[in-house]
């Protein structure tokens, strides 16, 4: 179980940090994947400004679909539709201590780093209860997340326990699986952010692709083509370990060293690259695009099907907590 907010286009450090980690867990055979559009948790931050929601979920959906996800594997849908989970947030808002949200590494991190928005809201500091609400709903055993998100599995992990001791034991005590993943750096050497606008996003191609490779940040000690590079040092040889064919990767490293080749030059290989790694992603993006009845249909199904689950969890969690009046 996982889910992704839909604040904007998803760029390539969402493919290989998480969706690329999806997709090997769905492909796996021993999994029942479930995967949603968190748009509730985007209200965490974004309640002012929600105009987008609804375009950024379908184009987050065929963002998914083009890298790889199968609804005939996963489940995909959106968490609004599934109105258990509010329930189910509602019910562990009452079991969960402040202190453990107030301890929550990231919740004073993510307020300075949006420090632009007021986030002095009972949503913003509950919003790892809901998301522990996402997760347990379906019994998940897995949790495919990022090395920032630990300390929200593990407070899951400890609101799961706390329900299972005071009531009875439903839910099962999930786990994170990380990926191995390499740290992909934005253009401009910060990490990778819609917020920051120095991403390469899922649907860049063409000359959109190009500009935005040619103004990667390379070895800041690199000042002229004559001065030998450090390609350990840069992010533009991260891209290439990912992207291009090994002989490349061990040719255009060498290159870089004895001042060979220039930045322009390994740039231009590097976006030709990417480019040709990602067309069978933009090719499955473009019949979407022109699809969206079949986006539709994939929504609705596994709204449907989350549903069905999420019914029948809360069927048993009202039964524990002893609220179940047979209406």
């Amino acid at each position: 179980m996982s889910g992704m907010r839909p604040t904007g286009k998803l760029h390539l450090g969402h493919l290989h940090g998480a969706l690329s980690n999806w997709i090997a867990l769905q492909n796996h055979g021993d999994y029942d994947c479930y995967y949603f559009v968190a748009d509730w948790h985007a209200l965490t931050s974004d309640y002012a400004a929600t105009g987008e929601i609804r375009a950024n979920t379908i184009d987050m959906v065929i963002d998914w679909l083009a890298a790889g996800l199968d609804p005939e594997k996963s489940t995909l849908f959106v968490q609004s539709a599934v109105k258990e989970h509010a329930e189910l947030f509602l019910l562990l808002c009452m079991i969960t201590p402040l202190a453990w949200l107030e301890r929550n590494p990231t919740y004073k991190e993510m307020k300075e780093e949006l420090s632009q928005k007021d986030l002095s809201t009972f949503g913003f500091l509950g919003y790892p209860v809901l998301q522990a609400a996402d997760i347990i709903m379906y019994k998940a055993y897995g949790v495919p997340v990022g090395v920032d998100q630990l300390p929200h599995v593990e407070l899951t992990r400890e609101i799961a326990r706390r329900f299972n001791f005071l009531y009875r034991e439903i839910f099962p005590i999930p786990e994170p699986l990380l990926a191995e993943v390499p740290k992909l750096l934005g253009l401009d050497g910060r990490k990778m952010s819609k917020s920051l606008d120095n991403s390469i996003l899922i649907s860049d191609q063409g000359e959109a692709l190009q500009k935005k490779v040619a103004a990667m940040f390379t070895d800041p000690q690199r000042q002229r083509k004559s001065d030998p590079g450090r390609p350990e040092l840069c992010n533009v040889h991260t891209f290439h370990k990912l992207y291009s064919p090994s002989e490349t990767v061990v040719e255009v490293a060498a290159a870089c060293r004895e001042a060979a080749i220039g930045c322009t030059e390994c740039k231009r290989r590097l976006a030709a690259a990417v480019a040709e790694g990602m067309r069978p992603i933009h090719e499955r993006r473009e019949y979407y695009l022109g699809h969206p009845e079949a986006i539709r249909g994939i929504i609705e199904d596994g709204n449907r099907w989350a549903e069905q689950i999420a019914r029948a969890t809360l069927a048993e969690v009202r039964e524990a907590l002893k609220i179940n009046h047979g209406l």
